[in-house]
């Protein structure tokens, strides 16, 4: 949807939330767009959006918001969009969804803890400060190692942490979760 948003306006900006992939901004800046990444929920890719005139922003949870339909949150036009992209080639979605699968996910993985701070904390202190690897606390923790990453952060509702984790395939992922998950379950 992104591409389709930035083929009608080249350079637009595009917002999406720190839980999406790596590939999110990756393709925006190829089809010369210009990528905002923003903290997870709603509140917070609208207001992005409003602040920068972005011509569409995304959510990891499948919520899409279009500048044109007013940043309204429309499961509806996202389908009509997937729905053109489907009449405009000769494809299967499969088709049209693989020049964008670029990295293995986790998906969201919950655990339930007695002390959220504590626990983000306890693996901040693991990786902060090692060689290549960035530490950025916009939206609980994330932690970049280049080629693979993942957030932590805590549920505003219930006890628990949320990780997600990205890397270049299932068995780096598969690491990365269970390091950081022996970390969080200690």
């Amino acid at each position: 949807m992104a591409t389709r948003e930035l083929a009608k306006e080249p350079g637009g900006t595009i917002i999406h939330n720190l839980i999406t992939s790596k590939a999110v901004p990756e393709i925006v800046e190829e089809h010369g767009g210009h990528a905002i990444r923003t903290r997870v929920g709603h509140s917070f890719i609208k207001a992005e959006m409003a602040r920068t005139g972005a011509v569409f922003g995304g959510e990891h949870s499948a919520h899409y918001y279009f500048r044109d339909f007013w940043r309204a949150d429309t499961g509806m036009l996202a389908a009509l969009h997937v729905l053109a992209a489907l009449g405009e080639q000769s494809g299967t979605l499969a088709t049209i969804t693989a020049r964008f699968a670029r990295y293995a996910a986790s998906g969201e993985i919950n655990s339930t803890v007695d002390d959220q701070a504590g626990r983000v904390a306890a693996v901040k202190d693991a990786y902060a400060g090692r060689s290549g690897v960035s530490v950025d606390e916009l939206d609980g923790l994330t932690v970049d190692f280049g080629d693979r990453w993942f957030n932590l952060r805590a549920s505003n509702t219930e006890p628990l942490l949320r990780l997600n984790v990205e890397a270049p395939d299932e068995a780096a992922v598969s690491a990365l979760t269970d390091e950081v998950l022996a970390i969080v379950r200690a």
